[in-house]
């Protein structure tokens, strides 16, 4: 680790344009980051679900990066903030969590977090620390400082209001909470995607409000999920969680769409600029296979979150299992016995099991919809004892399986059905 303020030109290039979407103001926060000062960097999240994925990774490979450089990260563990929810671009009000749901949240949140950021350190500290000291006054004083005009310039607000959707005066309050939470702790910068600019934004000016400098902005591109269109989202399904089994998480970035891979080169990994400038020209003049960094990104990715080893195994089960589509030795088994048990199995005899009914018992699926639709895109497949395959269709989906048999889904999930 380095001391603060003696930074290279190379490092500086590397924090202030690798991974970055924009700085508010650029001119100021390097001028901190030359200043000697060891800056107080300020990350909050809401443990509104209990795990992360590599879209949140992004910001926290910045973090890391500035903590090698001598800087301190505060983690705000949004304990408050996460009972009101923020729509950040949701079209509807979010259903409000019990302060019990919040913790045991957070706890699962905090070991993946330290995956990517030093435990060391960082701080971690929750908003209950100074919120649950605030009164009614507090609340007034605070909210008097700012103008629904003001809030209502953030654009999902903007448009929820032109669309004639409900607003919750309690949302209204989230990007002022937020940014109390800059003021507590004196934070010199904070990180946020694009999509929290506001919310940052409220934050620096109620510092300057309150007579502190007012923080710098640092905002992180958006990472694309998995589909090629869409942010990265447990919602939409096309995430890749920082929990990944590997060859879960090798085999989703395998997935990662061509125009894609070199984002996710940059955001994720710490391949020099200057290689991924020759990979991009390789691609971009059809000198190079776009399997050939795909893998290697997926490797990488596998590496960080595991190990060598298990990078390396679960690169060998992509190319057996997806390239050569045979089939692995370590199938996970459901037996008869266990499906009757649960009322599962039927027919005459009930050794009979419906193909929409197992990929819901052995977690091929996580719901009946998720069932439908997998069915609909074709990405199903039954393999009998003797080693045919067929396709299986929506209309299939009440199919009786017998013992021996096999379902895939997709190109990386199993399940075979057994007598015991």
């Amino acid at each position: 680790m380095t001391s603060p303020g003696r930074i290279s030109a190379e490092d500086l290039e590397s924090v202030i344009n690798r991974g970055v979407s924009e700085i508010i103001s650029r001119e100021e926060f390097v001028r901190l980051l030359r200043s000697g000062k060891k800056l107080r960097l300020k990350m909050g999240f809401d443990p509104s679900r209990p795990d992360i994925h590599l879209g949140h990774v992004v910001g926290l490979r910045k973090l890391r990066q500035l903590q090698d450089l001598g800087h301190q990260v505060i983690l705000i563990v949004g304990d408050w903030t996460a009972q009101i929810g923020d729509p950040s671009g949701q079209s509807a009000t979010r259903t409000m969590l019990t302060h019990e749901q919040v913790l045991e949240n957070a706890e699962s949140y905090l070991r993946q977090f330290f995956k990517v950021v030093d435990q060391s350190r960082a701080e971690v500290i929750y908003q209950s620390e100074w919120f649950g000291k605030f009164g009614l006054a507090d609340i007034l004083e605070l909210t008097g400082r700012f103008t629904v005009a003001q809030f209502m310039q953030r654009a999902d607000f903007a448009q929820r209001f032109a669309d004639q959707k409900p607003i919750a005066i309690t949302e209204l309050l989230y990007p002022l909470l937020q940014a109390y939470d800059s003021v507590a702790i004196e934070a010199d910068v904070e990180f946020g995607g694009t999509d929290q600019m506001f919310n940052l934004l409220v934050g620096r000016e109620l510092q300057g409000m309150m007579g502190q400098t007012p923080q710098q902005c640092f905002l992180m591109p958006i990472l694309v999920g998995t589909d090629g269109v869409q942010k990265m989202s447990k919602s939409l399904e096309n995430y890749v969680a920082v929990d990944e089994p590997p060859n879960d998480m090798y085999g989703k970035l395998m997935s990662v769409s061509d125009d894609q891979i070199m984002s996710y080169f940059e955001y994720l990994t710490d391949v020099p600029m200057e290689e991924l400038a020759g990979i991009t020209n390789d691609l971009k003049n059809n000198a190079l296979n776009p399997m050939e960094p795909k893998k290697r990104l997926a490797w990488d990715v596998t590496n960080q979150f595991h190990d060598r080893d298990a990078a390396d195994a679960a690169q060998a089960h992509f190319e057996r299992v997806v390239q050569r589509r045979d089939v692995p030795t370590d199938i996970p088994e459901m037996s008869l016995s266990e499906l009757r048990s649960r009322g599962i199995a039927g027919g005459p005899d009930g050794n009979d099991v419906r193909v929409d009914d197992l990929m819901l018992a052995a977690g091929l699926a996580p719901s009946k919809a998720q069932v439908k639709r997998l069915l609909a895109q074709g990405a199903v497949e039954r393999m009998s004892q003797s080693g045919d395959s067929q396709p299986v269709s929506a209309a299939d989906a009440g199919y009786l399986l017998q013992s021996g048999d096999l379902l895939r889904v997709g190109k990386r999930r199993f399940v075979r059905l057994t007598d015991s």
